[in-house]
């Protein structure tokens, strides 16, 4: 069970990165007063943790309903997840969620970040999504599933710790050394998506 616990939230810890969300989080909330960024932090994580929980919980029946076999489920979610691996890698990743930041700062009737960006896509986005559901369909029996749900709780417990403290943690780190931590994040994270792809193609033949 250690050993699923481990391996569960290092997956979901690298695919939801919450050293990578918080820079774009402190950039979203720039002007804001301390108790707004805290209800937005709070208000963000709880959002995503409903949509995580749901995918969890019910993305297996989603599958059966839509006659998508779980083998090819993980073979597909193993690729997106080796795209988003080598856009860590190359910096593409942070790009884009820098783009995408500058772009909703730059829309003066948006004041609440909380829902859309950083809920949905950042962090339940489609490849926590793809995860989530990855690792519960490896999950056996209802113990196995809980510790999955677990994984899923730490990294969001986390990841609400890195919002709230989006402005220490940057100050702190510095762009250089988050790059590096991201790319060797994204290392680690396409040997991830190389194993789902294995065990896809090792069940499906």
């Amino acid at each position: 069970m250690i050993e699923l616990f481990i391996s569960a939230f290092v997956t979901l810890f690298v695919v939801i990165d919450p050293p990578g969300c918080a820079p774009i989080y402190a950039s979203l909330t720039t002007g804001a007063t301390h108790a707004q960024r805290r209800a937005m932090a709070v208000r963000a994580v709880g959002i995503a943790a409903a949509i995580l929980l749901v995918f969890a919980l019910w993305g297996k029946q989603l599958l059966g309903v839509l006659g998508i076999a779980l083998d090819s489920f993980r073979i597909a979610g193993g690729i997106m997840l080796f795209i988003i691996a080598m856009d860590m890698v190359f910096e593409k990743r942070t790009q884009r969620r820098e783009d995408r930041a500058h772009k909703i700062a730059e829309t003066p009737e948006v004041e609440d970040v909380s829902v859309f960006p950083m809920a949905m896509p950042m962090i339940a986005g489609p490849g926590s999504i793809a995860t989530v559901m990855l690792l519960m369909s490896q999950a056996e029996g209802i113990g196995e599933r809980l510790v999955v749900v677990a994984a899923v709780v730490a990294t969001l417990v986390l990841m609400l710790g890195s919002l709230l403290a989006a402005g220490p943690i940057m100050a702190r780190l510095g762009s250089k050394i988050e790059a590096v931590i991201t790319r060797l994040l994204g290392v680690l994270l396409a040997a991830l998506a190389a194993q789902f792809v294995i065990d896809g193609l090792k069940a499906s033949f």
